[in-house]
C-alpha cells in the first residue's frame, strides 16, 4: 500500500497520491449586522473581510458541517463588537474564540446524542464539498472519530500550517504537548482512514 501523507501546502494535502483541497470557491457573507454601518472597530471588520474563510474553515473542520461552522465564527465576531482592543486582540485569539464556540457545540451534540468526541452527521452540500473537497470526505468523518484535542491539534498544524507556538497558545498547552498530541493524532488518523479504505475494498 502506497504511504498515506500529508502535505504542507496550506491548500493541499495529498493522501494515497488523491489531494484534499480547501477551496477558494466558498460564497462570502456580510459582516454581522453590528459590524456595518457606524462602527468604531474599523480592525474588527478588515479582520472579519481578511480572514473570514480562514476562521470557517476551521470551523468546519471541527464540528463538521458549513451552516454551524458559519454560525460559530459570526457569533464569535458579534461578541468582539465593542470589545475589540487595537494591539490588545489578535488573530491567534479570534482562533481560540472559534475554537472554544466549536467546543461548545460539540458538547451540546454530545449531551443530545449521546457521542461525544464523534461528528459524523455531515452536510452533503456544495459549500462543505468547496471547503474540504468532495473526493476526501472520509478524511472529515475519520477527523470526528478523534479525542477532542487531537483534533484540534492536527487542524490547527497540518490543516491551517500554523506553527507549534501559535498553537500552543490557542489551545493553551505547552509546545512539547503540541508536539506529542500532534503525532498521536496523525497516526491515529491515518490509521482510520486505513480502516475505511480496507472496508471499503471489502464492499467492492
Amino acid at each position: 500500500m502506497e504511504k498515506q501523507r500529508i502535505g504542507r501546502d496550506r491548500r493541499s494535502y495529498d493522501m494515497d497520491g488523491e489531494t484534499l483541497r480547501l477551496s477558494e470557491r466558498v460564497p462570502q457573507a456580510p459582516a454581522p449586522t453590528a459590524l456595518i454601518s457606524g462602527s468604531p472597530d474599523v480592525e474588527l471588520v478588515a479582520l472579519y473581510r481578511d480572514h473570514r474563510l480562514h476562521l470557517v474553515r476551521l470551523a468546519v473542520l471541527l464540528v463538521g458541517d458549513q451552516e454551524t461552522a458559519e454560525d460559530i465564527v459570526q457569533d464569535v465576531f458579534a461578541r468582539l463588537h465593542g470589545k475589540w482592543r487595537p494591539g490588545v486582540t489578535t488573530l491567534a485569539y479570534v482562533r481560540t474564540c472559534v475554537l472554544n464556540a466549536a467546543r461548545s457545540v460539540l458538547r451540546r451534540r454530545a449531551v443530545a446524542l449521546r457521542r461525544a468526541e464523534r461528528v459524523t452527521d455531515l452536510v452533503d452540500s456544495a459549500e462543505t464539498a468547496a471547503l474540504i473537497g468532495e473526493s476526501r470526505r472520509e478524511v472529515l468523518v475519520a477527523l470526528g472519530r478523534l479525542p477532542r484535542r487531537q483534533r484540534e491539534a492536527l487542524v490547527l498544524r497540518y490543516y491551517l500550517d500554523l506553527p507549534e507556538s501559535e498553537i500552543a497558545e490557542i489551545m493553551r498547552v505547552r509546545r512539547s504537548t503540541v508536539r506529542s498530541t500532534t503525532a498521536r493524532a496523525l497516526a491515529r488518523l491515518l490509521r482510520e482512514l486505513g480502516d475505511e479504505q480496507d472496508e471499503s475494498g471489502e464492499n467492492a
